[in-house]
């Protein structure tokens, strides 16, 4: 190689950096010679990198939404209650941690059928032939013997029965079906008991999108005056939304629960926080996927609001954050 080739090869691979001039944090991991605190080590993400430190950032802007006495809606996707976020869940009911939830039909009917029998942690390889022939349902490595639903429905539909008896008009929004099951339910390991002995609204946009559904259509059959209203409760988070001074979205998952939390702080011409919590991507353009940045272009968050997306499984994820935010104090 020539001369000025070798020159030109040393400024263009080792060209010097202005170190003196970048201000920023550095790069720097938690020192297992100091022995194990869980809590340092979930400290020491802020300055981890990658994901690590998406997971601190979210920490401290849910920390904000709570010193700031934001309306905190907390979202989840069905399969997060398969899950045993459940508890989780249910723990941040029970403190009134949370001011508005919304999920879907799974979110619901898992919760409270967990309430007659457990789910049972399998493995995401079993055959699904094998498991439908002994009438077994899986949800990830989660099993579930479709024997818990046949309880639910015994348990739900004279509740149903009763309401219909007791009221003419037979007339409820989801979000009353949900707090009217709860009170029923009376059980205090679920999420929707103390929802509503809390008097939190929980919404439900596709309400018939599950088992519960699949239980209202035959219900109907018996009692074609049962009606779920389910534009009542787009007014009632409507206006629960227009009427909070300021707002703090924690949205575990996508889909219709992202979108229905989103849409309702568009209202209001944006939310003052958010934080996402999905593995969505977003270069389908679906909505689930799209990072915080986009909602803003519609007015559903603030441009001046702090948000952060975090990629990752929420089950590993949330009860980490739950530590460092929610429970600190109880």
């Amino acid at each position: 190689m020539k001369k000025d080739g070798m020159q030109n090869l040393r400024k263009n691979v080792l060209r010097e950096s202005p170190h003196t001039a970048i201000k920023l944090p550095k790069v720097q991991g938690y020192d297992f010679e100091k022995g194990v605190d869980i809590a340092k080590i979930i400290d020491s993400f802020a300055t981890t990198g990658y994901q690590a430190t998406k997971l601190s950032q979210a920490i401290d802007i849910i920390n904000k939404m709570r010193a700031e006495k934001c309306t905190i809606f907390l979202g989840y996707t069905s399969n997060m209650v398969s899950s045993g976020l459940r508890e989780v869940f249910c723990f941040l009911a029970k403190h009134k941690l949370v001011d508005i939830i919304v999920t879907t039909a799974g979110g619901v009917e898992e919760d409270l059928i967990k309430c007659f029998a457990p789910f049972y942690i399998g493995d995401f390889e079993l055959s699904g032939a094998k498991l439908r022939q002994k009438g077994v349902n899986r949800i990830g490595n989660v099993l579930v013997p479709n024997s818990h639903y046949c309880r639910f429905e015994e348990w739900l539909l004279p509740v149903l029965e009763q309401f219909c008896k007791n009221n003419p008009k037979a007339m409820l929004t989801p979000s009353e079906l949900i707090s009217l099951l709860g009170e029923k339910m009376n059980n205090d390991k679920s999420i929707y008991y103390w929802a509503w002995k809390n008097n939190i609204p929980v919404f439900c946009p596709a309400i018939t999108d599950g088992s519960l559904g699949d239980m209202l259509y035959v219900f109907s059959y018996k009692h074609p005056e049962f009606v779920v209203d389910s534009v009542g409760d787009v007014k009632k988070i409507m206006n629960l939304t227009l009427d909070a001074k300021k707002t703090g979205l924690v949205i575990l998952g996508s889909g219709v629960v992202k979108h229905h939390i989103c849409n309702a702080n568009m209202f209001r011409n944006g939310a003052d926080y958010a934080v996402y919590i999905n593995n969505a991507q977003e270069f389908d353009g679906s909505d689930a996927g799209a990072r915080p940045d986009e909602a803003v272009s519609w007015g559903k968050i603030l441009p001046t609001a702090s948000t952060v997306k975090v990629f990752g499984d929420a089950t590993i994820l949330f009860p980490l954050i739950v530590a460092k935010t929610f429970a600190k104090d109880i």
